[in-house]
């Protein structure tokens, strides 16, 4: 079983996520860590991040959930960005912080 790893910021973000919201990210995770594929509605690609990495899809009553993911690294699944999603399109803010995130964690392999 593929070991999850996460960027402290997004730990965090995780945390402030209502109940329901917080299992199923638990759920889809773990399913990831036992090999299985995930797609829509659950997950999808987002190559505009950097290729390979994939977005959790979550929503609720509350609103929509966003939870960043890479599955390509040695050390296992790498989720680095959580957050809120408030419009239709993923803002350039966010797919740049998880761009940076993504890095912290990949230069620890190095």
């Amino acid at each position: 079983m593929k070991a999850v790893v996460f960027h402290h910021k997004a730990k965090e973000a995780i945390r402030s996520f209502p109940e329901l919201v917080k299992k199923s990210i638990g759920k889809a995770l773990f399913d990831l860590q036992k090999g299985h594929r995930l797609g829509m509605p659950v997950s999808r690609t987002m190559s505009s991040v950097k290729p390979g990495v994939e977005e959790l899809r979550i929503k609720d009553a509350s609103g929509a959930y966003r939870v960043f993911y890479f599955t390509k690294s040695q050390r296992g699944i790498l989720v680095f960005h959580a957050f809120t999603k408030k419009t239709q399109r993923t803002s350039l803010f966010e797919i740049e912080l998880g761009r940076r995130r993504l890095k912290e964690l990949l230069d620890e392999e190095s």
